[in-house]
């Protein structure tokens, strides 16, 4: 059965792939966009007015923890893309470090059969290494023909450099990223926040810099070596920024992103002991955000990525060094990014979408990125001016370990629309 067509009209539609900044009309028929313009009739479209909305290709959110299978309580693939839709993402990665891990083809497989009829695409992401223990690589092939868009061991690193290499090798001839946790376990031993004197005084063990620093070091010195493509992962320090740009001058294939919350948030929100911040990454300091901020306007950091790490209660409400890493963020993503680097001057709505479709989609060779005609239709509709409160009880997922409880944000998504197929957001505040 063919999708009923669908006029999004009046809309600001930004599409850097395009050169698009200006209201115009877009029209979707069988699931992709048909035409974009001025003007444009509906016949017997259903149509949207998108008058004072901006309209975006829809957002690529390339780190995302379902929690299916294993840890239903905290997140489900359903109740993640509910909260992906509310936030403006119309595409989500999944990464593997469920229970049991997506180590297989078969578990690539059961990602896909749950994520029917789900709010967002579902892409998964493959272990890089069985069981992510680092040593024996997955059946890489096999798990790409299942619908494995990357790999990674995210949430570990992995330790052996000769496993990195083949791994890398043997996803760069799949035409599939290595997304890469960079994290010396040896040198973050335990820790809890970011090393440094505010640890100390808090009685906290350390998580240096340095920890991820050497790894992204490593890691890039084998990509340069082999000639291969990697991607790293909400990196967080100045160091790692300085080093990804030096490798670009260099030629080597290297792309990441960085999360909203370490783009905004210090090391400073510890001192209360509040679990809500507690993550790994840690947060870092103003240092570390001057120096993210600038690898994103000058190109070093590719993409903004969520890092949505959902826990039940019970694993947050605890004393701190027990408390799990990690929190929530698909519906907080974009408000955040406007009002703390749109609204501010430092980044475009340009920007905006090229950190969080355009180049996700080039990175993870998907669909969309662009409202393209021909191209899949996935649309972002996003209210600039309709402000909301953070209040962690009336968020769509099921876990409410958010770090920006309370903040007021400049903007809500309006609706999304993902293959055609429309989701109007019908979030209280």
């Amino acid at each position: 059965m063919s999708l009923k067509d669908l006029l999004i009209q009046g809309g600001h539609v930004i599409d850097p792939s395009q050169g698009l900044d200006s209201v115009q009309d877009i029209l979707i028929s069988d699931g992709r966009v048909k035409a974009v313009g001025a003007g444009l009739r509906a016949g017997r479209a259903e149509v949207f007015n998108a008058a004072g909305m901006l309209v975006f290709p829809g957002l690529i959110d390339m780190h995302t923890h379902l929690r299916e299978p294993g840890y239903e309580e905290a997140e489900t693939i359903h109740s993640g893309c509910e909260a992906a839709s509310g936030g403006g993402f119309t595409a989500v990665c999944a990464m593997p470090n469920t229970s049991p891990p997506t180590d297989d083809a078969g578990r690539v497989r059961f990602i896909l059969g749950r994520a029917y009829g789900a709010m967002a695409r579902v892409y998964p992401v493959g272990a890089i290494t069985r069981n992510r223990e680092g040593g024996l690589i997955v059946e890489m092939n096999e798990m790409a023909e299942a619908g494995a868009v990357g790999f990674s061991d995210d949430g570990v690193s992995v330790a052996n450099a000769a496993v990195m290499r083949n791994a890398l090798r043997y996803a760069d001839m799949l035409g599939r990223p290595v997304i890469a946790h960079e994290e010396d376990a040896d040198l973050d031993c335990d820790g809890q926040m970011n090393e440094g004197a505010l640890s100390a005084e808090l009685g906290l063990r350390g998580m240096p810099a340095i920890a991820e620093e050497t790894l992204v070091q490593r890691d890039i010195a084998i990509a340069g070596y082999t000639g291969t493509g990697i991607h790293i992962t909400h990196i967080s320090t100045a160091g790692t920024v300085s080093l990804i740009r030096e490798a670009k001058k260099r030629g080597v294939r290297v792309t990441c992103d960085v999360t909203p919350h370490h783009l905004v948030l210090t090391e400073d929100c510890v001192a209360t002991y509040d679990t809500r911040f507690k993550m790994n990454p840690p947060l870092r300091t103003t240092q570390d955000i001057r120096a993210l901020r600038e690898g994103l306007t000058d190109g070093t950091i590719d993409a903004i990525a969520t890092d949505h790490a959902p826990h039940y209660i019970e694993q947050k409400e605890l004393e701190f060094i027990y408390a799990a890493f990690g929190v929530t963020g698909l519906e907080t993503a974009l408000g955040v990014v406007h009002r703390e680097l749109v609204a501010t001057g430092i980044l475009t709505w340009a920007d905006v979408v090229r950190t969080m479709s355009y180049n996700p989609s080039r990175i993870l060779r998907v669909g969309g990125g662009t409202l393209n005609p021909g191209g899949i239709g996935d649309v972002t509709i996003y209210d600039p001016d309709a402000a909301w409160t953070v209040v962690p009880g009336l968020m769509k997922s099921k876990s409410k370990n958010t770090p920006f409880s309370g903040w007021e944000l400049p903007g809500r998504v309006t609706a999304t629309v993902v293959g055609g197929v429309l989701y109007v957001n019908n979030r209280e505040s």
